[in-house]
């Protein structure tokens, strides 16, 4: 997920009890919420280093630990910081009658370090329901997962989570004004209910979901046998999904409406044949874009589409008698117009591209208009 939800997801927890046991929970939950995200420091190496390495060791359960114990040094330095104030505070002689300072919250440190474990953990879940996917058990176990539930980007999580911050801070306005005494810790209630809310969502579009696939397979839409299937997710509506078919020679797309279930696909529309391996796709799937694309790529398209500049990449120049060729990258589970208006236009979001020379050396590659150095 992006970076609004997971941190409003750390929030969330810090504020269901955890920040009556200790100081900072809150905190370090908020920090560790979004801590993993930091592999995205890697885009400074390149565009297809930036592939290789997100969601990759940092979003591991292997490394949550490593993550929820930098979220506490960090707040353990915070900690120190304000220390160091209040004594020197202290060391000031207060004035006659000057109000007492109020007494700080005790610190219990392992409070501190459960908050962060548990939002560290909540990263890795919000990852899973996308369909980016995660490698939770990487390095042992390589392989991708990803439930295709929510889109990256949710509405309806976003109204939940700021609901949770925002509705006790105006409840504790109105009871400031009319005197009442002001409540610690409020927002418990809201907290509990924003996540309490963001599970019954996952659990309402697994159901759409699994209600979307049942109704493809029993309906013939793929005039060929399918060997596999893909339902991703739009926004805000649970009822409306994507499917990718696969045959042996094409890919067929269609739109399912789980509600009224109906399936809108229609050839040759929306058939996309599978493309020629030709020397030059073959070259560029053994380049460094190639072998971390395709390890990623669940429904990866490799094609050869010519001498086809792409921006920002300038083609190679070559001597008389030397040829080359672009080849073109892209992934299916992000070709689809998500906004629900129509077909998605131009290259898919994460699409890569490699020039080819004489269908056998690679002469520069790139993504998203980004050269890889």
């Amino acid at each position: 997920m992006e970076p609004i939800t997971h941190l409003l997801t750390g929030a969330c927890i810090g504020r269901a009890g955890l920040n009556r046991k200790t100081a900072y929970a809150t905190l370090a939950a908020v920090l560790a919420a979004e801590a993993a995200d930091l592999d995205v420091l890697w885009s400074l190496a390149g565009p297809v280093d930036e592939l290789k390495h997100h969601r990759g060791i940092t979003h591991t359960f292997l490394f949550v630990p490593v993550v929820a114990a930098a979220a506490t040094g960090a707040v353990w330095l915070i900690h120190r910081w304000h220390q160091n104030r209040r004594n020197a505070a202290s060391a000031v002689p207060l004035d006659p009658g000057a109000p007492q300072p109020r007494v700080p919250q005790p610190v219990r440190w392992p409070w501190v370090f459960l908050a962060a474990l548990l939002s560290a953990l909540s990263h890795i879940a919000l990852d899973w329901t996308n369909n980016y996917g995660v490698r939770p058990f990487f390095p042992f176990n390589p392989r991708w997962y990803a439930g295709s539930i929510v889109f990256i980007a949710e509405p309806v999580l976003w109204a939940l989570l700021i609901a949770a911050m925002l509705f006790p801070w105006l409840f504790g306005l109105a009871d400031r004004e009319m005197g009442a005494r002001r409540q610690p810790f409020r927002g418990r209630g809201w907290a509990i209910f924003a996540l309490a809310g963001m599970v019954v969502l996952w659990g309402w579009r697994w159901v759409e979901q699994d209600k979307a696939r049942t109704l493809l397979d029993q309906t013939q839409v793929a005039a060929d046998p399918v060997e596999r299937i893909a339902l991703e997710p739009y926004p805000v509506n649970p009822f409306r999904w994507h499917a990718i078919l696969q045959t042996a020679d094409c890919y067929q797309t269609a739109e399912i409406d789980s509600r009224a279930e109906t399936i809108d696909s229609e050839a040759p529309r929306d058939v996309l044949y599978k493309p020629a391996d030709t020397p030059a796709v073959e070259a560029a799937k053994s380049t460094f874009l190639g072998r971390v694309y395709l390890d990623w790529g669940r429904w990866a398209v490799v094609r050869d589409v010519g001498q086809d500049a792409v921006p920002a990449m300038a083609p190679p120049q070559l001597p008389p008698g030397r040829t080359w060729t672009t080849v073109e990258f892209t992934d299916l589970r992000f070709a689809y117009g998500f906004r629900g208006t129509g077909p998605a236009s131009g290259p898919p979001p994460l699409s890569g591209w490699t020039y080819i020379v004489d269908g056998r050396d690679e002469a520069g590659e790139g993504m998203g208009g980004r050269e890889q150095k």
